[in-house]
């Protein structure tokens, strides 16, 4: 690749992995393990002649993945369409438009590649990530001593704790469930967690999920006193990308341009 520092081969190997696990012809049960599913099995069989985006549309889960939730460019800030941007890049765009959804795309690969990871580690790795985050966004002024996990023999409920601000005047509890897409939150974990709090006599919490909060889970925390934020999993990978925890920058692009005004003529 022009970076020089992964090859063309390597580039789209990792490319169309992802495109294939979108569509369930491949699964990745642990980190670069790959493995064929039966679908894929039963795809190889039919011997097709190419498989590119529009042959993986007819798989529900590959159109499923295109057709999620909007996202923000990192880059743009302008809401671009998950299915617009898995496709080639057009010819007719300009540079500025190529590296806008090229980014998007890798980022939204990314966050993909990450939430996979987050389900595959310990939960007590996971825990000390949630609070790593927390620290990486300013809570506890910074300082990982301003963090403490919770034991799990007697954690009540509670997986940690983390000082909201430098000077330790208010504590943030924290909930993190590490848990399979299709195990969703419900009210009772909530109601548990909202038990816990009033248990330390805490006013504000963080609960965190690799997974999602169902309807009845949200709303309940509008009828309780303490101030409870939820974090799903798109949003956790989000922030963490956002943060820079668990990911590193590999190659910057800096587009420059004409700074007009200082080649204005001075007023006379």
């Amino acid at each position: 690749m022009p970076s020089g520092r992964v090859t063309l081969l390597s580039n789209r190997t990792h490319w169309a992995r992802t495109y294939l696990s979108k569509a369930g012809l491949l699964t990745s049960p642990s980190r670069n393990q790959h493995v064929i599913t039966p679908l894929g099995k039963q795809v190889l069989g039919e011997n097709p002649i190419r498989i590119d985006n529009s042959y993986l549309r007819r798989f529900d889960q590959f159109s499923n993945w295109q057709n999620r939730t909007r996202i923000d460019s990192e880059n743009s800030g302008v809401a671009t369409d998950r299915a617009k941007l898995i496709e080639p890049i057009e010819q007719g765009g300009t540079p500025e438009d190529t590296m806008e959804r090229a980014s998007a795309l890798l980022n939204l690969a990314l966050q993909d590649d990450l939430l996979a990871i987050l389900r595959q580690i310990s939960p007590t790795r996971f825990e000390r990530l949630i609070l790593d985050l927390l620290n990486a966004m300013g809570y506890g002024g910074g300082q990982l001593s301003s963090s403490t996990l919770t034991k799990a023999s007697r954690d009540g409920g509670i997986d940690g704790v983390i000082s909201e601000d430098a000077l330790g005047l208010d504590a943030v509890y924290i909930q993190a469930k590490r848990y399979a897409a299709e195990n969703t939150v419900g009210r009772p974990d909530i109601q548990q967690f909202i038990g816990s709090l009033t248990g330390e006599s805490a006013t504000k919490g963080v609960f965190v999920t690799t997974s999602d909060f169902s309807r009845e889970a949200r709303d309940y925390l509008n009828r309780v006193q303490q101030r409870v934020v939820l974090i799903n999993g798109q949003r956790l990978v989000q922030l963490m990308v956002q943060h820079g925890v668990g990911v590193r920058t590999r190659t910057t692009y800096i587009v420059q341009n004409i700074d007009e005004g200082y080649f204005a003529e001075e007023a006379g």
